[in-house]
C-alpha cells in the first residue's frame, strides 16, 4: 500500500505516432528527440515534479523499450525518493488474456488497481507528447475550489484550426456547457489540451461504466467527457496561458524546434529557477566543437556535436557531425546524424544516425518540411 497521496498523475504515452513517419517506426513518440537535448516525455514529467506530484504512472504500449529504459526509476526528475513512485504501466496478461489499451480511458481502466493503491483524491491525466512548461498546482486548486468533477485545461486556438481539437463552450464562470470532439463546424475556439484533473471517486465510477459498454470507444474525448456532461456533472474549464504545442506531425515538431532555435522566448529552457526547469538525461559526451570555418547562427547545439560547416536556424543534437562546406538552414539534426561535405539542406528533420551524402541538395527553396531517414 502506497502512502496516501492527494494527487496522482497518469501520463498517456502509448500512441503509435504514425504521423511522425519513420521517427516513430522503432521509437515511441514520447521518446523522440526535441530541442537538441531533450525527449518529448521530459516535459510532462518535469511539470509533474515541479508541481509536487510524487506518484506518477506512465502508460506505455507501442515500441516502449527505449521509453521504459529512458524513464527508469524516475531519478532524472527526482521521482525516485522515499515518498515518491515512478512506474511504467504497460498492458498486462491477465486471466482474461492479453489486452492492448483500446483507448485513452481504457488505459486508465486497466490500471485502476494502481490508482486504488495510491488512494488519491484527484487524478491528473496528461498526454506524453505535448511541449509546454507549467505547474499543475493552480489548475488543481481551481478544481478543488470549484468542487468540479473534472477540470479541463483549455487554450484558445485559431478558429480555422479548431476542428482538430475537442472544443468547449463555457458560461460566464467558465463552466463547460457543451463539448464537441473534433467538430466540422466548431462553436468556439476553446480547445482541450488533453490535460484533465478528475475527482478520483467520480472518474472511477465512469470508467467502470464505460468498460461495460460494448459500443464505447473507451476514450475520454468521445465517451467519458460527453457522458459526464450528459449526466450534469460539473465540468470546469481552466484557461492555460503560455506556450503549448502538440508535436504529433513532422511540421509541428519542426515548428516547435524552430521556436527554440530562433529564440522566440515563448518557451524558456534556460530558466534558473529549480522549480521551473525541464529535466532530462545528462549526456556524458565530449564538449561541443565548432571548427575554424564552422559557423552557427540563431541555432542551438548540444554537447558532443561537431560543427565544421555553416548552420543557420538549426537544432543540432548530441553526437551530430556537420562536415565542412555543408550548409544547413532551418534543420533539426537528431542524435548521431552525419552531414557530409558540401551538402545543402533546408527545412528538414534529419533522423537519428542518418548519413547525408556529400554535395547532396535537399529541399532547398521549399517551404515544406521533409524527413530525411
Amino acid at each position: 500500500m502506497l502512502n496516501k497521496n492527494k494527487v496522482v498523475a497518469m501520463i498517456l504515452a502509448g500512441g503509435k505516432g504514425t504521423r511522425l513517419e519513420s521517427l516513430t517506426k522503432k521509437t515511441a513518440k514520447p521518446a523522440v528527440s526535441f530541442a537538441a537535448k531533450y525527449r518529448i516525455i521530459d516535459f510532462p514529467l518535469s511539470n509533474c515534479a515541479n508541481s509536487g506530484i510524487n506518484v506518477v504512472g506512465v502508460l506505455t504500449q507501442y515500441e516502449s523499450t527505449l521509453l521504459d529504459s529512458y524513464i527508469g526509476n524516475g531519478e532524472k526528475w527526482g521521482l525516485n525518493g522515499v515518498h515518491c513512485l515512478m512506474s511504467t504501466l504497460a498492458p498486462r496478461q491477465t486471466e482474461e488474456g492479453a489486452n492492448w489499451y483500446k483507448g485513452t480511458a481504457d488505459a486508465i481502466t486497466q490500471n485502476i488497481d494502481f490508482l486504488d493503491n495510491a488512494d488519491p483524491e484527484y487524478v491528473v491525466i496528461l498526454s506524453g507528447d505535448h511541449i509546454y512548461k507549467t505547474s499543475y498546482a493552480e489548475m488543481i486548486k481551481l478544481h478543488e475550489d470549484s468542487k468540479a468533477d473534472v477540470t479541463i485545461s483549455v487554450i484558445e486556438v485559431d478558429l480555422k484550426e479548431a476542428s482538430r481539437f475537442g472544443i468547449m463552450a463555457v458560461d460566464n464562470k467558465d463552466r463547460i456547457v457543451e463539448f464537441q470532439e473534433k467538430p466540422k463546424v466548431p462553436k468556439s475556439n476553446l480547445a482541450s489540451m488533453g490535460v484533465y484533473v478528475f475527482t478520483w471517486k467520480t472518474l472511477r465510477k465512469y470508467l467502470k461504466k464505460d468498460d461495460k459498454d460494448p459500443n464505447s470507444d473507451h476514450d475520454f474525448g468521445k465517451n467519458i467527457i460527453p457522458n459526464m456532461l450528459k449526466d450534469k456533472c460539473k465540468l470546469q474549464a481552466y484557461r492555460f496561458k503560455g506556450y503549448w504545442r502538440d508535436v504529433g506531425t513532422l511540421a509541428s515538431l519542426h515548428e516547435a524546434n524552430m521556436d527554440i532555435a530562433l529564440d522566440k522566448m515563448e518557451l524558456n529552457l534556460y530558466d534558473e529557477d529549480p522549480t521551473n526547469r525541464i529535466y532530462t538525461e545528462d549526456i556524458y559526451s565530449v564538449p561541443q566543437y565548432v571548427g575554424k570555418n564552422g559557423r552557427i547562427t540563431r541555432s542551438i547545439a548540444n554537447q558532443g556535436a561537431i560543427i565544421l560547416g555553416d548552420v543557420d536556424s538549426c537544432v543540432i543534437s548530441t553526437g551530430a557531425i556537420i562536415e565542412s562546406t555543408s550548409k544547413l538552414t532551418r534543420c533539426v539534426v537528431m542524435e548521431n546524424a552525419t552531414i557530409k561535405k558540401g551538402a545543402r539542406i533546408h527545412n528538414a528533420i534529419i533522423a537519428p544516425g542518418v548519413t547525408v551524402e556529400g554535395d547532396a541538395v535537399i529541399n532547398v527553396g521549399s517551404d515544406d518540411v521533409v524527413l530525411i531517414a
